[in-house]
């Protein structure tokens, strides 16, 4: 009884974990795009204190966003099974696994650019915006594509669902962040997938043990 129980309610954490780290993840990404509207910041090496806040604001928002994350990966995974391709899942794993790494990485280096002198070239804030769109995004490109790939190959995904993830990575993987807002991408496709998942499985009620 234990083990159906949670793997009824496996498929409700996914969505649940889904939906907070879209939430958290698209704010974060709306409140660097109003600070720094070009990017880098490379027009304009002054930083004023609005610009400073928002920026701090999201960076604490970035780390609850990465554990969200995990635990829609992990939740997604379970839900999966042994039973899955063993390349798509190494692939899975690994995508997820590296764009929440550069997402650290990439909000630690911010963290520390965003304390030093203002009289400095914006060379540090490149290094982070390209470190956050050219390759964090791209490890989502790969993590939406192996997503949907498992998803059809396994019938749990609307095919709706599963050419909008073909579509988002490829834009991911081709575009990148040269269009802006882009980024927005794969939370917009993560809170899909989310909702999906909610709205498909719900949390089965506990039967009693004498029944069982």
């Amino acid at each position: 009884m234990e083990r159906r129980h949670e793997s009824l309610a496996t498929p409700w954490a996914a969505g649940v974990a889904g939906v907070v780290f879209a939430v958290l993840m698209a704010a974060a990404i709306v409140l660097v795009r109003i600070a720094l509207p070009d990017g880098t910041g490379a027009d304009n090496p002054t930083v004023d204190a609005g610009q400073r806040s928002a920026v701090r604001t999201a960076l604490e928002l970035l780390p609850f966003a990465g554990i969200a994350f995990l635990w829609f990966m992990g939740a997604l995974r379970e839900q999966g099974g042994e039973s899955e391709d063993r390349f798509f899942s190494t692939v899975f794993l690994g995508s997820g696994l590296v764009f929440v790494a550069t997402l650290f990485g990439a909000a630690a280096a911010a963290g520390t650019v965003l304390d030093e002198s203002q009289q400095h070239p914006p060379f540090g804030r490149h290094f982070v915006y390209v470190l956050l769109t050219t390759y964090a995004l791209r490890m989502a490109a790969v993590f939406i594509i192996t997503t949907s790939t498992i998803g059809r190959r396994r019938g749990v995904l609307p095919r709706p669902l599963v050419a909008i993830g073909y579509l988002a990575g490829l834009a991911l993987l081709v575009v990148g962040a040269n269009v802006p807002w882009s980024e927005l991408v794969f939370p917009a496709w993560a809170l899909l997938l989310s909702v999906n998942i909610l709205r498909s499985r719900r949390p089965a009620r506990t039967q009693p043990a004498a029944s069982a």
